[in-house]
């Protein structure tokens, strides 16, 4: 009996479904090694090593080139298995050809990676390596691997040291991790998973697999280019065949659009001051931003003690800001957000949050005036007076568009500094794009129009403490 049309089309539906099931379960099972940690030391420890890292290292400031990167590794670290570390992603002010990764999700990239890559598939490879090294737990498999070494086999008795214990024993991460050479397993681990995420993506194993070629071809051409990726990773042709080994096995990705700005970033990173080697930058010491001394407990690098004024293009306001933070109008001109390097946070899921820094703009109550008085229609939550409805208003529909931020009523201020009135409401929460807890003061004073004047000062409420000293030199400053 012959099949009609109906069924045949049935039948090789069904059939190209075997097929894709038979594709995905030919992938290599990729499966991490011993590790004395829990994932939530992992974080801990990353978080850490960060500080020192960043402290020892310079960052690219230009917001622009953050932006990209962030994106980049936010699509990629979606797609990343094993547990959901909070992925953040920051660019080093550093010519080799290089990206490395601390524990918990801190994924630095090189500045001449940026500028020599010839697509973003070629960097998404190199980021998906990077973060299959984070998700396959390699930094702390490593650590681990060095404290049984000091340890004895007694550790594999069943009892889990204590994050202390091990790192002391171990002599500490910092600016050791950039050192740090994984096995070459490790490294062949990170390969694979790193396609695996590539093609999840959007984006096709085989340039990761171009890329290795690529920097076979510079180590024959120009090796001090890729000396630091040589010194600490397997040789590229090696790796080309095991990627492109893989994306066979992947089949054909189904592709995503790119971000497509990467051509606009390295034009831009073109222009700024040539960036030394990790080399040069181990002989000269660390760098001079990143050692300014600032408040213990911050993630970021400490703000300056030199300040610089920010004037809004028509003058209508200045405010002084640490000479290591970056100023970004608004789209209108009048609105400025002031953030140190790192102050954009990137979610796992795409979203980007300002989790350090400060915004100022101007606000016209929503429901208008009567007269020559705005009204709060809704009712103050201050005092009946122009300037108090106005700021309740303000407050009303920044906790509306953040509904997770709740008023700390015993916290208000109000002042008259100057003969401007003024008040400080502070709000804190939970933020959903973070995962954090977030504190953020709303800070206005009253124009002469009867509208308002506000800054808002962002941070991590476990590190607003550490940057109070700069806020409030801000908050003073504000003309």
């Amino acid at each position: 009996m012959r099949p009609n049309s109906r069924s045949l089309a049935l039948a090789l539906s069904t059939l190209s479904l075997i097929m894709t099931a038979a594709v995905v379960s030919a992938q290599t099972v990729v499966r991490p090694g011993f590790n004395l940690f829990s994932a939530a030391q992992d974080a801990e420890i990353g978080k850490q090593s960060a500080m020192q890292v960043e402290r020892q290292i310079p960052l690219v400031s230009d917001m622009a080139t953050q932006k990209y990167v962030s994106a980049l590794g936010a699509k990629l670290a979606a797609q990343a298995p094993g547990p959901k570390f909070y992925y953040q992603f920051k660019v080093a002010n550093l010519s080799d050809l290089n990206a490395f990764a601390l524990p918990g999700g801190y994924i630095y990239v090189h500045r001449g990676l940026l500028q020599q890559v010839r697509s973003e598939g070629e960097l998404a490879g190199v980021m998906a390596h990077e973060i299959a090294h984070v998700a396959l737990r390699h930094p702390t498999n490593q650590a681990s691997k060095a404290y049984l070494a000091k340890a004895g086999l007694g550790v594999l008795g069943g009892g889990r040291s204590s994050t202390g214990q091990v790192v002391s024993a171990i002599g500490g991460f910092g600016m050791n991790t950039l050192f740090l050479k994984f096995s070459r397993s490790a490294e062949s681990q990170a390969d694979i998973v790193g396609s695996q995420i590539m093609a999840k993506a959007g984006y096709d194993p085989n340039e990761m697999a171009t890329f290795f070629a690529y920097m076979g071809q510079q180590a024959g051409g120009n090796p001090g280019s890729v000396a630091r990726f040589l010194s600490s990773h397997p040789a590229p042709a090696d790796r080309e065949a095991r990627v492109r080994q893989e994306a066979t096995l992947i089949g054909a990705p189904r592709r995503t659009p790119a971000l497509g700005a990467l051509a606009a970033v390295q034009t831009r990173l073109g222009k700024l001051p040539p960036a030394r080697t990790t080399a040069q930058l181990a002989q000269a010491g660390p760098s001079t931003p990143n050692t300014a001394t600032g408040p213990v407990g911050l993630s970021i690098e400490a703000p300056s003690t030199r300040f610089q004024t920010y004037r809004q293009r028509e003058n209508s306001y200045s405010i002084d800001q640490p000479e290591n933070w970056v100023a970004g109008e608004s789209s209108d001109g009048f609105g400025v957000t002031i953030l140190p390097r790192g102050g954009i946070e990137t979610n796992s899921r795409g979203f980007e949050n300002i989790g350090y820094g400060v915004i100022v703009n101007h606000f016209v109550p929503l429901d208008g005036a009567i007269g020559t008085s705005f009204i709060d229609a809704q009712n103050s939550a201050y005092e009946t007076a122009t300037f108090e409805q106005a700021t309740s208003d303000l407050v009303r529909q920044i906790r509306h568009a953040n509904p997770y931020l709740n008023r700390k009523t015993e916290s208000d201020q109000r002042t008259d500094a100057g003969g401007v009135a003024s008040m400080e409401v502070h709000l804190a929460g939970k933020s959903p794009q973070t995962g954090r807890d977030e504190s953020v003061t709303v800070v206005a004073r009253e124009v002469d129009d009867g509208h308002v004047i506000y800054m808002l000062l962002i941070a991590p409420s476990d590190e607003a403490d550490a940057l109070k000293p700069t806020f409030n030199r801000m908050v003073r400053s504000l003309r």
